[in-house]
């Protein structure tokens, strides 16, 4: 057995605070899933089933905190969902729609976090509605170029 490394550099198999370096083969530590952990996991294990049973009676006997720990794992917590709002949206320009969404979010027909998403996505469609009129643009120009030459 090598002695621990004390002067703070490193040697071949130990790092500058004297521990073991990752990958060493002498010393590969403790494999997964051996420690107290792992122990007292596998004694609840054997007993699983009657802890079960033991908390359903208790809960279906009326103990709040059995009842609380059953459904906490049981059903998951219910979320605030917003459900979906029809809106009359203008055939004018994308400004225009956002602007209607403006208006109907002042109006209170629509929530203001659907309003940011809907302006969200009108910016995201204007994003490709620019790119596609570049590229367009730049084909337009190159063709130009190529009879040019």
């Amino acid at each position: 057995m090598s002695t621990p490394n004390t002067d703070g550099k490193k040697s071949a198999d130990r790092g500058a605070g004297g521990k073991f370096v990752k990958g060493n083969r002498a010393s590969p530590g403790r494999p997964p899933g051996r420690g107290v952990v792992a122990e007292l996991r596998e004694r609840l294990a054997q007993d699983v089933d009657q802890i079960i049973d033991l908390l359903r009676t208790q809960a279906l006997a009326g103990d709040p905190q059995a009842i609380r720990i059953l459904l906490d794992r049981v059903l998951p917590s219910l979320r605030p969902v917003e459900l979906p709002t029809p809106l009359d949206m203008p055939a004018g320009t994308l400004a225009d729609q956002a602007q209607a969404v403006v208006k109907a979010t002042a109006d209170g027909d629509i929530a203001p976090s659907q309003a940011a998403q809907i302006i969200t996505a009108l910016g995201g469609v204007a994003k490709i509605i620019e790119t596609t009129e570049l590229l367009a643009r730049i084909e337009k120009l190159e063709a130009k170029n190529e009879k040019a030459e």
